[in-house]
């Protein structure tokens, strides 16, 4: 009988090797991969002739309360602190799969008292040794997982500066909000004291019987119109205060205070150079290089994966040394032994082992997936910042006209009712329109200059990825030099 089981064992080693040749077979998935970039840019490059620094240009606002906002903001802001956790946890992550290549060892510490035998008299007997164990990494699984575990840690580097500059444009925008919203009160102020002052003047000579009482009537509701606006505009210069102190931190006794220094001010930041080409502009985003880094991450969990379905060898060893003492004898004596050399060939697990590598491989579609997606966000993004840019630039010079030529003819249309040679309709549509020019054109500055945040933002921030930050460095001194 034991004879007839010998003779199936090449069987049994056949069917194992062409299982363990069928799961060679599957190669885990390219660790990169190529998400084309176009080849230009379709929307127009700002170009002045000024470039300025991605990494010093919140310094570059003509404003020192916006960066020390923005400072502010980045102390406390819970998504920089989730940053910081995730960058501490892949790193010890790391560390764990960094020990998993190295052997482990342990030390052991024993002693007892008494008789081991009837015939033999009372000993002592104490014991100190090594144990060491290592599984060779056969088929690079753990090499995988620390490749892996790399990725990771260095994604969650580039996450906490994606985060770093997204508290940074949402306060810079939050705050360019609020200047806006404080010129505009100033221009709602200025119409609704023109409004009122209009009211009494026609309320006097409808008593006098030089206006009628339609007239009259007209102007107090015009004014009460006018109050209505200004009290709605302050409310909103309200509530983006109280956003500023949600994303900074600060009191906001204290914050109003340092923000009636430079009230009704839009902060005007310095212009950023474009290059040309797509592909160097997106290298820049620590939101793209983190998605390829999780592209690299999943193929070395598929390698993991498999390699858990290949033989498996590990290598034991132990020395001690161990002190007896009794009345008859006292001694030490050391021990020593390596093996066993123990190898694992799995067998059947009910297909377990196969289902994760499935799964490992579906979460590598899925990263890859997203990745050639947020290409393509990146490229949205700054294509629309640059369109906007375009967009502002060429409204702006019409803007001015149009608020020169409105308020021209509001002082025209006052001096003709002041004689009493037009209408107090005539009045009220020509200041309408001059209020509306005016608040154009605040809401034209405001967008330029959240068109430059959006595109700091949708250029990563001046960040660059580790192996390119010098050449980054380089090139923006060719750049600025021309």
């Amino acid at each position: 009988m034991p004879f007839a089981r010998l003779r199936q064992l090449p069987c049994l080693l056949a069917v194992c090797f062409s299982g363990f040749l069928s799961a060679c077979a599957n190669l885990p998935p390219p660790p990169t991969l190529a998400a084309a970039a176009p080849a230009q840019w379709q929307a127009p490059l700002p170009h002045n002739g000024q470039l300025s620094d991605l990494n010093r240009w919140w310094q570059q606002f003509n404003d020192p309360l916006l960066s020390q906002l923005i400072g502010s903001a980045q102390d406390v802001s819970p998504s920089l602190a989730s940053a910081r956790a995730r960058i501490e946890e892949s790193r010890a992550t790391r560390a764990q799969a960094v020990g998993a290549l190295l052997p482990n060892l342990n030390a052991s510490a024993s002693a007892q008292r008494g008789r081991q035998d009837p015939s033999l008299p009372l000993a002592s007997t104490s014991s100190v040794g090594l144990q060491a164990s290592w599984e060779i990494d056969l088929f690079g699984g753990n090499r995988a997982a620390r490749d892996a575990a790399q990725a990771r840690l260095d994604g969650a580097q580039a996450n906490w500066h994606g985060a770093r500059v997204s508290v940074a444009a949402e306060v810079a925008s939050t705050y360019l909000a609020l200047r806006a919203c404080e010129a505009q009160v100033l221009q709602t102020q200025a119409d609704t004291g023109s409004r009122a002052e209009t009211a009494r003047l026609t309320e006097l000579s409808a008593k006098a019987g030089f206006q009628s009482p339609a007239n009259a009537a007209l102007s107090r509701a015009s004014a009460a119109q006018g109050k209505l606006l200004l009290t709605n505009q302050r409310a909103q210069c309200d509530l983006q205060v109280k956003a500023l102190v949600a994303l900074t931190g600060q009191d906001e006794a204290a914050l109003r205070t340092q923000l009636a220094s430079a009230q009704a001010t839009l902060p005007q930041p310095a212009d950023i150079g474009v290059q040309s080409v797509p592909a160097a502009v997106l290298n820049q985003r620590p939101d793209l290089y983190t998605a390829a880094l999780d592209v690299v991450a999943a193929s070395g969990d598929v390698t993991q994966a498999q390699a858990l379905r290949y033989p498996r060898l590990t290598l034991a060893g132990s020395i001690a040394t161990t002190r007896v003492e009794s009345s008859l004898f006292t001694g030490n004596l050391t021990t020593w032994s390596v093996g066993p050399v123990q190898l694992t060939l799995p067998l059947f697990d009910g297909g377990v082992r196969a289902a994760n590598v499935q799964a490992a491989r579906a979460r590598y579609d899925e990263a890859s997936v997203v990745y050639r997606g947020k290409v393509r966000s990146a490229v949205r993004e700054v294509e629309e910042a640059l369109v906007q840019l375009q967009s502002t630039s060429a409204r702006n010079d019409d803007a001015r006209v149009a608020v020169e030529g409105f308020e021209n003819s509001l002082r025209a249309t006052e001096a003709l009712y002041q004689g009493g040679l037009s209408s107090l309709f005539d009045l009220e549509a020509a200041r309408r329109s001059a209020v509306l020019a005016q608040s154009a054109l605040i809401d034209l500055q405001r967008e330029r200059v959240a068109a430059w945040i959006s595109l700091y933002r949708a250029l990563g921030g001046g960040w660059a990825a580790p192996g390119d930050a010098a050449a980054a460095t380089s090139a923006t001194r060719t750049q600025a030099s021309n």
